[in-house]
C-alpha cells in the first residue's frame, strides 16, 4: 500500500479530512526547504506538495510566481528538490511527499532518470501541471512502474467524459482545482464545488481533493466539509515571503497558520459526526 493510500485510509476511519501542504521547494533559500516541511508536518499538514521550481509556472498566480523566481535566483535544481525529499526521509517515512511541477524541467533530466531517483529519494507521487491526460500515456506508465501515484488536475470546466478518462489514469488522489484561473485568485463558491465533487466521484473511487483559494481557517473548514482533502498553498508562500529575513518568525507563523487550519477542519468533521449522529 502507498503511503498516499495508507494516509488517506487512516484519515476516513477518524472521519477526518486531509490536509495538503503546498511550498515551493528552495524557497526562500533551499537550506531552509526541509525544516519547512519539518514545520508543516508539526502543524498537522498530512501531505506535502513539493513544488518543483520553474521559470514559467502558467498555472500559478503572482504569489507562488514570486516564490519560484527566489528559489531559482539560488539556483535550485531538480536534483536538489529529490535531494531534499531524500534529506526530509532520515528524519519522516511517514508523510507522503508529492511533486508539483511542469514537464520542462523533467524532460531536461529525462522522464524515466526522473522517475528511477523519485523513487529512490521516496517520492510518493507526482503532479505535473502541464501534462494533459491525452499525452501522458508514457509517463503514467513509467510512474507506475516506479511505484510513483500519477495524480491529474481537474477544473471546473472539464467534461464528465474527460472526467472519465482522467479518473481512469490516477492513483493516490484527485486534485480538483476549485477555480476558474490561477492559484491564490478569486473566491470560493462551496456549493459550485461540492456539485462539481459529486460529478467526480461518480467516475472513481480515489480522494478528492481541492485546492486553489484556501486561505485560511474559515475556507478550509468548508472545504473539508465535502472534500476529502483540502490543499493550502499561496497563504504559506505569502507567510515565507513576509518574514523570508527572519527564518524564526517565518517558521513559527507558518506553524501557527497551518495549526489553526487544522483545528478548523478537524472542528468541522466532529460538527458533521455529531449532526448525523442526532438526524
Amino acid at each position: 500500500m502507498s503511503r498516499l493510500q495508507a494516509t488517506f485510509e487512516n484519515l476516513a476511519k477518524d472521519g477526518r479530512t486531509a490536509l495538503i501542504a503546498y511550498v515551493t521547494a528552495g524557497d526562500p533559500h533551499p537550506d531552509l526547504t526541509v525544516q519547512i516541511l519539518h514545520t508543516l508536518v508539526e502543524a498537522g499538514c498530512d501531505v506535502i506538495e513539493l513544488g518543483i521550481p520553474f521559470s514559467d509556472p502558467m498555472a500559478d498566480g503572482p504569489v507562488i510566481q514570486s516564490a519560484c523566481e527566489r528559489a531559482l535566483a539560488h539556483g535550485t535544481s531538480l536534483k536538489q528538490v529529490l535531494n531534499m525529499v531524500e534529506e526530509f526521509r532520515e528524519q519522516d517515512t511517514q508523510t507522503p511527499i508529492v511533486l508539483m511541477g511542469y514537464q520542462n524541467p523533467i524532460e531536461v533530466m529525462g522522464m524515466k532518470k526522473f522517475a528511477k531517483q523519485a523513487q529512490q529519494k521516496q517520492v510518493d507521487g507526482i503532479l505535473t501541471v502541464d501534462m494533459p491526460i491525452e499525452q501522458a500515456e508514457e509517463a503514467v506508465n513509467e510512474y507506475k512502474k516506479h511505484e510513483l501515484d500519477n495524480i491529474f488536475l481537474i477544473a471546473p470546466t472539464t467534461s464528465s467524459e474527460r472526467i472519465k478518462h482522467i479518473c481512469d489514469h490516477s492513483s493516490g488522489f484527485v486534485y480538483y482545482v476549485s477555480l476558474k484561473g490561477v492559484t491564490g485568485a478569486g473566491n470560493l463558491d462551496t456549493v459550485e464545488v461540492a456539485k462539481n465533487i459529486e460529478e467526480i466521484k461518480k467516475s472513481t473511487t480515489l480522494p478528492v481533493g481541492v485546492g486553489f483559494g484556501i486561505k485560511d481557517p474559515e475556507s478550509a473548514s468548508k472545504v473539508a466539509a465535502i472534500a476529502d482533502a483540502v490543499v493550502v498553498g499561496s497563504a504559506i508562500i505569502n507567510e515565507i515571503e513576509a518574514h523570508a529575513s527572519d527564518n524564526d518568525k517565518m517558521l513559527g507563523n507558518i506553524k501557527a497558520l497551518m495549526s489553526s487550519i487544522r483545528l478548523a477542519m478537524d472542528n468541522s468533521s466532529t460538527n458533521q459526526q455529531q449532526n448525523k449522529e442526532v438526524a
